[in-house]
């Protein structure tokens, strides 16, 4: 059987932690086979010049709305799971969890449902779910919708661990307020991920919250208790507990350059680390100017979402758009800043992005404009031998 053989040289590679300059990333039937000067390889196979630009691991994006003109929320369907993913794979993000915000009991099981079976179906790009709500606070509801927020019971419980054990992942972002430790210590038993957000509560019970098993934060800074000098809430929580990663909007709109960039370095120090989330809505990958939101109108104006009251809904952006960001406006290291995009959320799923080992997929690869201007899949579809 002839094997399919392509090269990709001229740019850096991106292997999951470092930069790599001088190399060629060679790959034999989909997987990649080798990182290696091009005049060691002694069958390259299709040569492709990248000009320049970074060969990576595609994005990760763990909190994605929707995309294609779709919202998860509007029909909770393999078809829609599938149309979400195509969107943003063309963005460059080839693993995600779609989102699912507050809604309500029968909605939310359906989601559930839909991705137990978007997974037998071996969709493209499903990562698996992410619930933010129902159980929140409805003090910090942003533009969620109060009436729908409510207390987790015990058959809420029961349906995330039963649904956990046929998704590749599950994270769910929940509130104090609205959740006990003891249940989000079940949660995590049953391999779900639990993220704060959407809470008014203080540092101390975040904290103990993270004791419980919480691991991450949903979108840092929005949607929850900010740091004072005497109450350091769920933000001081993230800066000064280790074991909390947390996600974060970097569109310079959602978070201020200077707050992200002191964020960073206080995470540096790990193991929780900052990594990037699009939060992205219906018209990720559109030209759409609007869109509804349960009944409700967002506009999309100047790389904004928002209600007719100016809350921010969600957010238009791509990670590519973050990267650049979070580079320039932050000063922060592109390695580093891929590894945000890339390596750490991936971890967060329980997934390794390291191309030092032979075996990662093509379909799996992005090419990311040296300018940061633009990323996409190298493959449209998956190599098969």
């Amino acid at each position: 059987m002839t094997q399919a053989v392509q090269t990709f040289t001229g740019g850096p590679i991106f292997d999951g932690t470092r930069l790599r300059d001088g190399l060629a990333a060679q790959f034999c039937d989909g997987a990649l086979v080798t990182l290696a000067p091009l005049a060691e390889l002694v069958a390259p196979g299709q040569v492709v010049d990248l000009g320049g630009d970074i060969l990576s691991p595609g994005y990760v994006d763990l909190q994605v709305n929707g995309g294609g003109g779709v919202m998860l929320g509007d029909d909770p369907s393999v078809a829609v799971l599938a149309q979400i993913c195509a969107a943003h794979r063309s963005l460059g993000a080839t693993t995600l969890l779609p989102t699912l915000i507050t809604d309500t009991r029968e909605k939310t099981r359906a989601t559930l449902a839909a991705g137990i079976a978007a997974a037998e179906a071996g969709v493209m790009g499903f990562g698996g779910l992410h619930l933010e709500g129902p159980h929140l606070s409805v003090a910090r509801k942003g533009a969620h919708d109060a009436a729908l927020i409510r207390v987790m019971e015990d058959d809420d419980l029961a349906a995330l661990c039963e649904a956990a054990a046929k998704l590749p992942k599950l994270k769910v972002t929940l509130a104090p307020e609205n959740v006990t430790p003891e249940q989000v210590t079940r949660l995590v038993e049953a391999g779900i991920l639990v993220s704060l957000g959407h809470t008014d509560a203080s540092f101390e019970t975040c904290v103990a919250y993270a004791r419980a098993g919480a691991s991450c934060a949903t979108h840092l800074f929005n949607a929850m208790s900010q740091m004072g000098n005497r109450a350091p809430g769920l933000v001081g929580a993230v800066l000064d507990t280790g074991a909390l990663s947390a996600g974060v909007i970097a569109d310079a709109i959602h978070v201020h350059p200077a707050s992200l960039r002191a964020a960073w370095l206080a995470k540096r120090r790990g193991p929780g680390r900052i990594f990037l989330v699009s939060d992205a809505m219906a018209v990720a990958g559109t030209e759409a100017t609007e869109f509804e939101l349960e009944g409700r109108r967002i506009t999309r104006r100047e790389g904004q979402l928002c209600l007719e009251d100016g809350t921010l809904a969600g957010a238009d952006l791509d990670l590519t758009t973050a990267l650049r960001v979070l580079t320039r406006d932050c000063e922060v290291p592109l390695e580093e800043a891929l590894e945000a995009a890339t390596t750490v959320p991936a971890a967060l799923i329980g997934r390794q992005v390291d191309l030092t080992r032979a075996g990662y997929p093509l379909a799996e690869m992005i090419r990311i404009r040296a300018d940061l201007s633009s990323a996409a899949p190298v493959l449209s579809q998956p190599v098969l031998p």
